[in-house]
């Protein structure tokens, strides 16, 4: 029987004889497939953990080559390596490999009992012959190491603990020794140390154990051990005749102590005396809790959230529960504390602090009168300052397990008095504010409500819905996805169809045409827009300005450059602002520095922009926004495309600071993150009128889409752009905008309106005698023509292009056309031919410095070579193309010559190198939105793969994967 090994050096064996697998990487390779035996582990991801964050240029190549040598070495096993859409896969069951089994054994060991659970465990850890991974390298190697270094360290313990609940303790104290000394802080190992001691009848050696882990953890870390510890220190002070003992000779222990050894928290101390610690006297136990909410859905990770963060009963735990208004905070913050009252046996405090809401917030001293009233102090005796209410309640609740839930706070200022002395209490916060200073000073734990998942969100509804759900599924989808997630929008909307099933056209109608304001109501309480109104109350004037001109801005998102043209404010100010709308949840942040509303929230937003705000300041900030879209992408596309013709802009509106770009890679970057923000601009735009800012935004951002594959995109940008030149002077603009949407049209094979649009652009330009445009509109028909399928028509076209250029002395131009003439001369089977036109072409596109014009050269000499049979050749020259594009951010284009290049691979047997090129065109079709290309190329690696498995088919002994 054969086998691999994890734990230990990695490394197969084959019929009991270690097989050598090569370099330390390629090594790696195998353990990172073996980690997830039987899973597809995609490419990426093993180049991640092969080579970490900076992976070599020809890492893919490498990785190939690399599975390559696996398969030859693992030929006399069973346990194939094959290759899957989208990555490898070790075909084995995870039950042969070491690591998979040990993690089963400790998983069996948690179900049975302490006899057979020890064997489990025993079995386990005997599979490990050392360190985990030893020879291998790289940070995902290092870091798998140390994982499983504590996975062995945790079955230890386990096994400890099962131990000395079967009274071995005397068995272990060797071996405790050792662990304790090589961690010496771990408080579970400390504890299992004391415990064998004292089942070893050495208790002196026990106690005297925890004097100095007390010693040093006071020096080191400022703190005493924690409670669990402390506890096992007094039970085995106490000679606790529950803790397990010694084993007798011949006996059977007795029975089992559930869970591990350290038991849980108790007092830090011996009990106060006097009615002040609530130990003796006349006790009150407060149970001040509101009902469970009644449709309380969903919220499974936010409740999971709180019980780790509330887990350490033996410390106080302050948690703040956050987001916007009609989130939910208060009812996830009674859901869990419902749940969890056996927690809390001296009671829950609870007050609504209406730091939001129609009233003025509370007075801290009225609630701390409340809260000590309710704890047993008479009122006559309440002192009258602040601080010493607040010292009186801490007193108080020294000692006692509360849980206290402070609603609706507004600051930090109104919680600090309420929190409870003593270190058994535990705190939950709601606000529509983070309250840092309760985060840093307090060491408060946050957890960030967003809005309710589909699923959630549909049980909510389904739930007030009850039968009638199954015939409105469809105005049921609509609704939820009006109301996005957000609770209070679902609990109005739900209250409603209790009252009414049939109101649910209705209400669905409304929500699309008025937003916020179908959810109006007399009764503040029950009102989206009242409740969000509340939340502006703690605003300076300058933050609900920007927070109404959020509303009116386009797009999904915004960044602090692009707020700043809206506001008409320094970038500084923008951010304080921004800022503050995060920090009271009507903003949310997202990564690469950028902001959005929740879709309620915007409608609100823009609600409040037209009551306070002039129209002409609106349309303003407006015109702002507009002109900072439509400059920067002006300047990302001199960028992308140095040799383009620039056209001249007015300068923006006072007040929009356009965005500097460096550099290509930053400018296609900048277009990347803004791309739905330049369609949203260009919308505006026409709403507005301002047709010169419609056309310029199409003609920025054409060749950023044509390079990213965003084919609808463009054509959408020059359909509006079309309609805008009728309205502008120069009849250039109207000529380029035709042109642009014909080939926008023609890269989606639709022939008909790209013809169209062409010959419109090619007769206005012959009209005003543009000998320029009539050349561009060629060389762009010729293309169109290609396409369509009329190779002969696009040559012709191409050579008129040429013919053009050469008498206008665009040499530049006349490369671009020199290739094309060479592609479609190679597409009708003259390839000698194509070959001298292109490399005529490449040479000028050199001379200058065209790194474009190089790489579409060498595309165009990598089908002619390999249509000429010149397999090499041709990869050779795709080769040096696809570098060129990707450093242009072109990837349009180098899927295309991927998609190209596992063609001459294939045929010259380079299989795995041509599944890899395949692979990535795949994956970048897809990303385009490019199905039918993607199709294709999935169907040329579905032969690849079924022509690869034949040759791979082996009937031999079953490997298996351990780590010795």
């Amino acid at each position: 029987m054969a086998e691999f090994r994890l734990l230990g050096a990695v490394f197969a064996l084959v019929d009991g004889e270690p097989v050598d697998l090569g370099p330390a990487r390629q090594r790696c390779v195998l353990a990172a497939l073996a980690v997830d035996a039987g899973q597809v582990v995609s490419v990426d991801r093993l180049i991640h953990r092969v080579w970490g964050e900076q992976p070599p240029l020809r890492a893919r190549e490498t990785l190939v080559n690399y599975v390559s040598r696996l398969r030859q070495v693992l030929a006399a096993s069973t346990a194939p390596l094959v290759r899957r859409s989208g990555g490898y896969v070790l075909a084995v069951a995870p039950s042969t490999v070491d690591l998979h089994r040990f993690r089963d054994l400790r998983a069996r060991a948690r179900a049975e009992d302490d006899r057979r659970a020890a064997e489990l465990l025993g079995e386990a850890l005997g599979l490990w012959r050392g360190d985990a991974m030893t020879g291998l390298v790289g940070d995902w190697s290092e870091g798998e190491r140390d994982r499983l270094h504590r996975e062995r360290l945790d079955a230890e313990c386990d096994l400890a603990d099962v131990l000395l609940r079967l009274g071995r303790g005397d068995d272990l104290v060797a071996g405790l020794t050792t662990r304790v000394a090589e961690h010496p802080l771990d408080e579970r190992i400390a504890g299992q140390y004391l415990l064998a001691l004292h089942q070893a009848g050495r208790t002196s050696d026990a106690l005297e154990h925890y004097r100095l882990l007390r010693e040093r953890l006071v020096a080191e870390l400022g703190a005493d051990p924690g409670p669990p510890l402390r506890g096992l220190h007094l039970r085995i002070l106490a000679a606790d005749p529950e803790l397990p003992g010694p084993a007798l000779p011949g006996a059977l222990p007795g029975p089992a102590l559930p869970g591990p050894i350290l038991p849980g928290p108790t007092p830090s101390g011996p009990p106060l005396s006097g009615t002040a610690a609530g130990t003796s006297g006349t006790r009150e136990t407060p149970h001040q809790l509101p009902a469970a909410p009644a449709l309380f859905t969903g919220r499974t990770a936010e409740l999971v959230e709180l019980d780790l963060a509330l887990a350490d009963l033996g410390t106080a735990v302050t948690c703040v529960i956050s987001g916007s208004g009609g989130i939910g905070k208060s009812w996830l913050a009674l859901t869990w504390a419902h749940r969890n009252l056996h927690r809390f046996p001296d009671g829950q405090l609870h007050v609504d602090l209406g730091g939001f809401g129609p009233g003025d917030p509370k007075q801290v001293t009225d609630v701390l009168a409340d809260f000590l009233t309710a704890l047993g102090v008479d009122r006559d005796h309440h002192p009258r300052d602040l601080d010493a209410l607040a010292a009186l309640y801490r007193t108080r609740s020294t000692g006692k397990r509360l849980l206290v839930l402070l609603d609706n706070a507004a600051t930090s200022e109104q919680v600090v008095p309420l929190l409870p002395g003593g270190s058994a209490c535990t705190v939950l916060v709601t606000s529509r504010h983070r309250l840092p200073a309760l985060l840093t000073r307090h060491s408060a734990r946050p957890v960030r409500l967003d809005v309710l998942s589909e699923t959630e969100a549909r049980a909510l509804v389904h739930a007030a819905l009850g039968d009638v759900r199954a015939t409105a599924e469809r105005a049921v989808t609509e609704l939820i996805g009006l109301c996005g997630g957000f609770p209070l929008a679902l609990g109005l909307v739900a209250a409603h169809i209790r009252t009414d099933p049939e109101l649910l056209d209705d209400l669905v109608t409304e929500l699309r045409e008025l937003g916020p304001g179908a959810l109006d109501s007399d009764d503040p309480a029950v009102s989206l827009p009242a409740v969000l109104s509340w939340s502006l109350r703690h605003l300076t004037e300058r933050q609900r300005t920007t927070f109404g001109l959020l509303g009116t801005a386009f797009g999904p998102d915004v960044d602090p450059p692009a707020a700043a043209a809206l506001t008409g404010l320094p970038v500084r100010d923008t951010r304080a602002a921004l800022r503050a709308l995060v920090d009271a949840s009507l903003l949310t942040r997202a990564p690469g520095d950028r902001y959005a509303m929740h879709d309620l929230i915007r409608a609100y937003a823009a609600s409040t922009a037209r009551d306070e705000s002039p129209e002409r300041a609106r349309q303003a900030a407006l015109e702002r926004l507009v002109d900072f879209y439509r400059h920067t992408a002006h300047a990302a596309a001199q960028l992308l495309n140095t040799n383009r013709l620039p056209i001249r802009l007015d300068p923006p509106a006072p007040g929009s600071h356009p965005r500097p770009l460096r550099d290509r890679p930053a400018a296609t970057a900048w277009l990347d993150a803004h791309r739905p923000h330049l369609s949203a601009a260009q919308r505006t735009a026409a709403s507005l009128g301002h047709h010169g800012a419609v056309w310029h935004l199409a003609w920025a951002a054409s060749k950023f889409y044509r390079q990213r594959g965003h084919r609808h995109d463009d054509l959408t940008a020059w359909q509006a752009a079309v309609d805008a030149a009728d309205h502008l002077p120069d009849p250039t603009a109207g000529i380029l905008a035709h042109r642009l949407l014909g080939f926008a049209h023609a890269n989606l094979d639709r022939h008909e309106h790209a013809a169209a649009h062409l010959r419109r652009a090619l007769t206005l330009a012959e009209h005003h005698d543009d000998r320029v445009q009539q050349a561009h509109t060629h060389h762009v028909l010729s293309r169109a023509l290609e396409r369509r399928g009329d190779l002969r028509e696009a040559l012709e076209h191409a050579c008129r292009a040429l013919s053009l250029y050469r008498d206008l002395g665009e040499s530049l131009r006349e490369a671009l056309l020199l290739n094309a003439v060479g592609w479609y001369t190679a597409r009708l089977g003259d390839h000698d031919t194509a070959r001298e036109h292109c490399r005529t072409a490449l040479d000028l596109h050199r001379r200058h410095h065209n790194a474009e014009g190089e790489a579409y050269s060498q595309d165009a000499l990598g089908y002619i070579e390999h249509h000429a049979g010149h397999h090499h050749e041709a990869i050779d020259h795709y080769q040096r193309a696809i570098p060129l594009f990707r450093e242009l951010g072109n990837t349009a284009e180098v899927a295309h010559n991927l998609d190209n290049l596992g063609h001459p691979q294939t045929a010259v047997g380079l299989r795995e190198q041509a599944r890899a090129s395949w692979q990535e065109a795949l994956e970048l079709y897809r990303q385009q939105g490019r199905t039918a290309d993607a199709d294709r190329v999935q169907q040329q690696l579905d032969e690849l793969d079924r022509s690869s498995s034949t040759d791979s088919a082996t009937g031999r002994d079953e490997l298996r994967i351990r780590f010795a």
